[in-house]
């Protein structure tokens, strides 16, 4: 299996962290910014990374490709099957993939993607009001609502878990915001900690300590 994308994106990052956990081997292609050539179009239509080619089957959306392969392995389990457990884990992916990366994203690209990848400046107003006024409200409830147990869902790794660090993960390479948050530190320093989750963010390093403000935020 193919994975195009960029790895610092939280998409692909996210897709990589499930697929470790799922013990699935994939090949990483870069793809976006007009890279990724033929088979990268064909089955990202819209240039969305990332995407997946497997065979003669492609798919992109970050959710489709986890979805395709919690279906094609469906052990370990990472997308509960109670009810109440699964409705709960499609909400943090929800809260991940909109809220939380969308404020994200306004520090992040201006931080970094622009300035240090594209060469063009940044909106740092709109990165600084992004941080201010919205980053508060996403932090405040992770912090309320991360259990004792260190998951987010059933007590043990899911889908939640995977979808939220990614990209909390983006948020530290540009910001301190997160320190003071106790429990939020607490729960994603244990689960970058996680052997399959270490070894993704290694392979991102090389990138990252060429583009973050804060390259020691990877591990």
């Amino acid at each position: 299996m193919i994975l195009y994308g960029m790895r610092p994106s939280p998409y692909v990052r996210k897709a990589l962290f499930f697929a470790a956990e799922k013990g699935i081997e994939v090949e990483v292609k870069g793809a976006g910014f007009g890279r990724g050539g033929d088979a990268f179009a064909a089955a990202s239509p819209f240039g969305k990374m990332p995407a997946l080619v497997d065979g003669d089957f492609g798919i992109s959306d970050s959710s489709a490709i986890i979805h395709y392969w919690e279906a094609l392995r469906p052990e370990p389990n990472m997308i509960p099957t109670d009810p109440k457990a699964r409705a709960r884990t499609i909400w943090f992916e929800e809260f991940a993939d909109t809220i939380l990366f969308e404020t994200g994203r306004k520090m992040f690209f201006n931080r970094i993607v622009a300035p240090k990848f594209m060469k063009i400046e940044g909106d740092m107003a709109a990165a600084d009001a992004a941080e201010r006024d919205e980053l508060p409200q996403s932090l405040a409830y992770l912090e309320n609502v991360i259990p004792d147990s260190g998951f987010l869902v059933e007590d043990r790794m899911t889908l939640a878990d995977v979808a939220v660090a990614s990209p909390l993960i983006n948020l530290a390479y540009c910001s301190t915001a997160m320190e003071a948050y106790p429990r939020i530190c607490q729960w994603i320093g244990d689960i970058k900690k996680r052997p399959t989750i270490a070894a993704v963010l290694e392979d991102e390093r090389p990138m990252i300590e060429g583009m973050a403000e804060r390259p020691e935020a990877v591990i």
